[in-house]
C-alpha cells in the first residue's frame, strides 16, 4: 500500500511546438499540468475555448443521434448483428491521427443535422395534419363542395355544433321564421349542419349559432369533404413515411467508430486549450509546470527529449506548502476498494494509503452481514461479471463489482462457519452460535446477550485497534515518534485491554482471568493517555486535555456499540432467508405441481430480493463504519486524485500509450 511520491516538472519550449510537447506528455499518462507560478518575464496564456466546445457539442449530438437510431433499428428489426459498442479500443497512433478524420466527421454532422432539421419540420407538419384530420373527420362523408355561394337574399353557413345541444338548437332556430337548417352528418360528439338565413335575419341567426358553440367549417377551397379528408390522410401517410426514413440513421452505422475516435480527439484538443490558462508565455516560448510521479520521470524525460531539441526542462521536489495530487499504487484486489475511500475523500498525498487495511475489514464485515454460502457464490459470480465487463474502463461499476466479488469470498467463509446455504443447514457442523433459538445467547457478566452481538463488538474493537495502529504509523512517517506512541500505541493497547476484558466477562469462554488482565491493561493505558494528552499544552490546557481523554472513553464505548449494526443487519437477512426457504420447501414438498412451481418461484425471487436488499444495506452501513469508526481515528483525506493530461476518454480506450 503506497501513495506514489510526486515530483514537479518545470519546462520551457518554443511556442510553435506547444502542441507537439503536450501530445508527448499526454502519451506518457504521467503528467498533470498545474497552475504556473507567476514570473516577471512571462504572462498568462489565453485561449478561446467556446468555439471548440460548441464544435464538440455538435459532434457529440450527431454521434448520439446515430448510435440511438442504429440501436433501435437493430432491435426493432431483430437483426443478427452486434449493437454499437459504447467504447472502442484503438492504438495511440490511431488516436493522434484522428485529426485526419475531420472532413468525414464534419460531413457526417452536416448530413445528420440536415436530416434532423427535416425530421423536425416533418414532425411539426405531421402534428398539424393530424389535428386537421381530427377536425375534418366529420366532413368526410360530405360528397358535395363545402363552399356554398350566398345569393342576393340568402346567406349560408356550414359548421359543427355539439351533439348534446342538437334538440335545443332545433328549438331555438325554429323560432326564427326566415332561417332553416339541415343536418349533414354526425360522429356522436358533434353534428354537422348547414344553416340558411334571409339576409335580414343574419345577426339573429349568428347569435343563436354562437350560443350553441357553432364552429364554422375551416375548409373553403371548393372541394368536397370527402376529397379534403382523403387528401389529408394521404399527406399523413407521406409524412409518416418520410419521418421513418429520416429518423433511421442506420446507413451511418459504419461511421460510428471513427466519429467516436474523433469526438475524444477533439475533447483532448479542448482539454489542451483549457489548460492554457495554467501556463505562461513570452513572445517566443511557453512555460509549463506539472506534477509527475517520481517513478515516471525517466519516461517523461525520454519522450520530451524525443519531441524537441529546442526545449529545457528539469525535475524537482514540490515545496512544503504545495499539495500535490494523490496517486495510489495498490494491487488489483485492493485497487477496487479505492472507490469506497474516494467516495468519502481521497487520501492526501502526504499521508499513507489506508486502503489495504480498510479493504480487509470492509470485506470481513460484508461477509459477516451476508453470512451465507449461496449468497456468497452469487456475489462472486455477479461481482466478477461486472468487473470483467468494465475492466478496461476502470469505472465505479467495475470497482464495485470487484468489491462485491471479494466480499463474496468472505461471505462464503462466514456461511461455512454459520452452516447456511440459502438458509439450509448444508454441512454436518456449525462453528458459530445460533442466530435464533436456545443457543443464541451468552452470559456477559450475568446478563444474557445475543452471542453474535458480542462477536460483532469484539470485531469492532479489533478494527478500532487497527485504527490506532494506523495513527501511530502516520505519526512515525512524519517523524513524530512520541505522538505515535502516546496518541496511537497507548490507545491501541487500551483496545487490547478492552478486547480481553469483554472476552473475560463472557461465561461461555470460561477464562475469567482475562477480565482482570484486560482491566489492568486498559486501566494502565488509560492513565498514561490522560497524563500525556496535554503534553503540547501549557498550564490549564494540560488538565483539560487529560480530562478530555478520560471523557473520550464514553465516545469509545459508543463507537463499540456502533458495530451492533453488523448483528442487526445479519439477523434481518438471516430471518428473511429462513422464512423464504421454509415456506418454499413446504410448497415444493406438497406434491402439487402448481405449488411446486410457486415454491420454486418464491425461492428464486425471494432470495434474489433478499440478496439485493441485504447488499444495499451492507454496502452503506459497512462504509459508514469505515468512515466514522475507523477513519475517524487517523484519516485526514482532503486529497485530489492524480488526473494526467489526456487520460479521460468518453468513447475510446487507448491501448498503447
Amino acid at each position: 500500500m503506497a501513495v506514489v511520491e510526486m515530483g514537479k516538472l518545470n519546462l520551457v519550449a518554443m511556442s510553435y511546438e506547444k502542441d507537439k510537447v503536450l501530445n508527448a506528455l499526454q502519451r506518457t499518462g504521467a503528467t498533470e499540468i498545474k497552475l504556473h507560478s507567476q514570473t516577471e518575464y512571462a504572462s498568462p496564456m489565453t485561449a478561446d475555448c467556446e468555439s471548440l466546445k460548441e464544435y464538440l457539442s455538435g459532434l457529440e449530438n450527431a454521434l448520439a443521434e446515430i448510435t440511438e437510431s442504429v440501436t433501435k433499428h437493430i432491435t426493432r428489426n431483430k437483426l443478427k448483428e452486434d449493437l454499437p459498442e459504447s467504447t472502442s479500443e484503438i492504438t495511440y497512433s490511431e488516436f493522434i491521427g484522428a485529426k485526419d478524420l475531420k472532413a468525414e466527421a464534419d460531413q457526417t454532422v452536416e448530413e445528420v443535422n440536415r436530416l434532423s432539421e427535416k425530421r423536425r419540420k416533418d414532425s411539426a407538419e405531421l402534428a398539424k395534419v393530424r389535428r386537421t384530420i381530427a377536425e375534418a373527420r366529420i366532413y368526410s362523408s360530405v360528397t358535395q363542395p363545402l363552399t356554398v355561394e350566398n345569393t342576393a337574399h340568402a346567406r349560408f353557413k356550414i359548421g359543427v355544433i355539439p351533439a348534446a345541444a342538437k334538440d335545443n338548437f332545433i328549438q331555438a332556430i325554429g323560432e326564427l321564421p326566415l332561417a332553416s337548417y339541415s343536418f349533414m352528418a354526425s360522429d356522436g360528439d358533434s353534428e354537422l349542419i348547414m344553416v340558411a338565413a334571409h339576409k335580414t335575419e343574419v345577426e339573429k341567426t349568428d347569435a343563436v349559432l354562437q350560443s350553441f358553440g357553432f364552429a364554422k367549417c375551416p375548409f373553403d377551397d371548393g372541394r368536397t369533404g370527402e376529397e379534403i379528408y382523403n387528401s389529408l390522410i394521404e399527406r399523413e401517410e407521406e409524412l409518416a413515411l418520410e419521418l421513418r426514413e429520416n429518423s433511421d440513421f442506420y446507413a451511418f452505422k459504419d461511421r460510428i467508430r471513427n466519429l467516436q475516435i474523433y469526438c475524444d480527439y477533439v475533447a483532448f484538443e479542448l482539454e489542451k486549450a483549457e489548460l492554457a490558462e495554467k501556463m505562461l508565455e513570452t513572445q517566443t516560448t511557453f512555460l509549463l509546470e506539472a506534477y509527475v510521479p517520481v517513478e515516471a520521470e525517466d519516461i517523461v524525460r525520454k519522450v520530451l527529449t524525443e519531441a524537441s531539441s529546442a526545449i529545457y526542462f528539469e525535475f524537482s521536489k514540490p515545496a512544503e506548502d504545495e499539495v500535490p495530487p494523490t496517486l495510489l499504487k495498490n494491487n488489483k484486489i485492493v485497487k477496487n476498494f479505492e472507490a469506497v475511500t474516494n467516495m468519502y475523500s481521497a487520501p492526501s498525498s502526504r499521508e499513507f494509503d489506508p486502503n489495504t487495511v480498510m479493504a480487509f475489514f470492509y470485506s470481513l464485515f460484508l461477509g459477516f452481514i451476508m453470512a451465507d454460502m449461496g449468497y456468497g457464490l452469487m456475489m462472486i459470480i455477479g461481482g466478477c461479471f461486472l468487473w470483467f465487463k468494465n475492466r478496461r474502463r476502470d469505472t465505479m461499476i467495475n470497482r464495485l463489482g470487484g468489491v462485491f466479488a471479494i466480499g463474496g469470498i468472505f461471505t462464503v467463509i462466514w456461511g461455512v462457519l454459520f452452516n447456511s446455504f440459502f438458509g439450509f443447514a448444508l454441512l454436518p457442523f456449525k462453528v458459530m452460535p445460533d442466530l435464533q433459538g436456545v443457543n443464541m445467547s451468552w452470559s456477559l457478566s450475568g446478563i444474557n446477550v445475543p452471542a453474535l452481538l458480542i462477536i460483532s463488538m469484539l470485531i469492532g474493537v479489533g478494527q478500532i485497534f487497527a485504527g490506532y495502529v494506523c495513527l501511530a504509523v502516520q505519526c512515525w512517517r512524519r517523524g513524530k515518534i512520541w505522538d505515535g506512541i502516546f496518541d496511537g500505541v497507548v490507545w491501541a493497547v487500551f483496545s487490547v485491554g478492552v478486547e480481553l476484558a469483554i472476552a473475560g466477562f463472557v461465561k461461555q469462554f470460561n477464562v475469567p482471568i482475562l477480565a482482570t488482565v484486560g482491566g489492568i491493561i486498559a486501566g494502565a493505558s488509560l492513565v498514561v493517555a490522560i497524563f500525556t494528552a496535554g503534553r503540547h499544552e501549557k498550564l490549564l490546557g494540560k488538565f483539560t486535555k487529560g480530562f478530555g481523554s478520560a471523557y473520550g472513553v464514553i465516545n469509545y464505548a459508543s463507537d463499540i456499540l456502533s458495530y451492533a449494526r453488523l448483528y442487526g443487519l445479519m439477523l434481518a437477512g438471516a430471518v428473511i432467508a429462513d422464512i423464504i426457504t421454509s415456506n418454499s420447501v413446504s410448497l415444493i414438498g406438497s406434491g402439487n405441481v402448481a405449488f411446486i412451481i410457486l415454491g420454486v418461484a418464491i425461492m428464486v425471487i425471494g432470495h434474489v430480493f433478499n440478496l439485493a436488499i441485504g447488499l444495499l444495506g451492507a454496502y452503506i452501513h459497512d462504509a459508514r463504519l469505515q468512515y466514522v469508526e475507523f477513519y475517524g481515528r487517523f484519516y485526514e483525506g482532503e486529497g485530489s486524485l492524480f488526473n494526467p493530461l489526456g487520460s479521460k476518454h468518453k468513447h475510446v480506450y487507448v491501448l498503447n500509450k
